[in-house]
């Protein structure tokens, strides 16, 4: 390491994924030393970052050993074990988020008991480890369900939703068989999902970002539209002031993402991140600093952004693999048709499903700009000619 470089912070993020990818962007900008841990040299991050380690990513002589030489600890996800978060707090090394508050992201039975002890809204929901325990559950709130894995699903990943009682067997038996555990929840009647991200500092500063509207396909959000259209002022202040409540209640250090079901009497939660997510892409060109940005200052408890949105409103939109892997020919139609629509990939090779990229694109007329980035993620997917 330099002279110089001994200077400025030294940023150790854990997990080489397109958010750490984004995130060393963002730390160019501000001249902190930033580094990856990552799994392969052809993660994402690893494909750009100058400063990346390889190895297991979740595993505790690896993360040890990437720590050690960092001022700062953040992560990319939430699935460095428990023991291994406790085992380099206790060596004393600087973890924001820390422990105390990741666990809340990495078990939905916590969150949804804490979300419970803060009288958050949330929908009605209990621990199963039993046939029995889902049907006397469905017996109150009525079918269909949705049974969640207490750790580690994302993307729709280890959530099901399940009509009857067989289909309600089948997942409580591989879950048994697995030794997942198990909560189920009521089916929320919702008109939309939202979300609500802010920043918090570790001395307590707080940052809000507008309320966003994300859309869902198959449990993978394909479309965000900043701010949320037609949502009524009071509503959107109560969903900032909720995710600024859970932040200081939970002692956040870095980005929250409180995603949300619209209901017509309010909000509900669904789930918690703290790092930087997908809902919050729109922000690289469609707030004054973005979340990636925003990250950074947080955990280095520097002075926070203004979240203040650059244009009335911005539309982003992922770019899901498809069939055709050969994506970056198709960039010339996409920028010569909408010169104004930025678009960003990750590196990551195409598979059918995987998210590859996204576009993103700003002005006042919200549908037409869902229409112009939908049109664009579909074309570079290959569905389009």
């Amino acid at each position: 390491m330099s002279e110089r470089n001994r200077t400025v912070p030294r940023i150790g993020m854990v997990g080489g994924g397109q958010l750490s990818r984004m995130t060393h962007q963002a730390a160019i900008g501000l001249g902190v030393d930033f580094s990856v841990l990552a799994t392969s040299p052809t993660d994402s991050a690893a494909l750009v970052c100058g400063d990346v380690a390889l190895g297991d990513d979740r595993g505790l002589d690896d993360v040890f050993a990437f720590a050690k030489d960092r001022d700062v600890l953040t992560f990319d996800h939430e699935h460095v074990p428990e023991p291994v978060l406790r085992e380099l707090e206790e060596a004393g090394m600087l973890l924001r988020p820390g422990r105390a508050a990741l666990r809340f992201a990495q078990d939905k039975l916590r969150m949804r008991t804490r979300m419970a002890e803060l009288e958050a809204p949330s929908p009605r929901w209990r621990a199963v480890t039993t046939l029995e325990h889902v049907v006397s559950f469905a017996e109150r709130t009525g079918w269909p369900l949705v049974l969640k894995a207490a750790r580690g699903g994302y993307d729709g990943k280890g959530v099901w939703m399940v009509q009857a009682t067989e289909e309600a067997r089948e997942v409580v038996d591989r879950a048994a068989a697995e030794d997942v555990p198990l909560l189920v929840e009521e089916k929320v009647d919702f008109s939309r999902e939202l979300a609500a991200q802010v920043a918090r500092s570790p001395h307590g500063q707080v940052a809000a970002y507008p309320v966003v509207e994300t859309v869902q396909r198959g449990g993978v959000c394909h479309e965000v539209i900043a701010p949320a259209p037609q949502l009524a002022e009071d509503k959107a202040t109560h969903a900032q002031q909720l995710a600024i409540e859970i932040a200081h209640a939970l002692e956040v250090t870095g980005m929250l993402t409180v995603e949300l079901f619209e209901t017509t009497e309010g909000v509900v939660i669904n789930e918690l991140a703290m790092r930087p997510h997908n809902s919050g892409h729109w922000s690289i060109e469609g707030a004054r600093t973005s979340q990636f940005e925003q990250h950074l200052r947080a955990v280095l408890d520097l002075p926070l952004g203004s979240p203040k949105a650059d244009a009335p409103y911005t539309v982003m939109a992922n770019v899901i693999g498809g069939d055709d892997p050969e994506v970056y020919r198709r960039y010339l139609h996409v920028m010569a048709e909408d010169p104004e629509l930025k678009v960003h990939f990750y590196g990551k090779s195409v598979r059918p499903g995987r998210k590859i990229g996204h576009v993103t694109v700003m002005g006042e007329d919200h549908q037409d700009l869902w229409e112009r980035a939908r049109t664009a993620a579909a074309y570079l997917r290959g569905d389009r000619c």
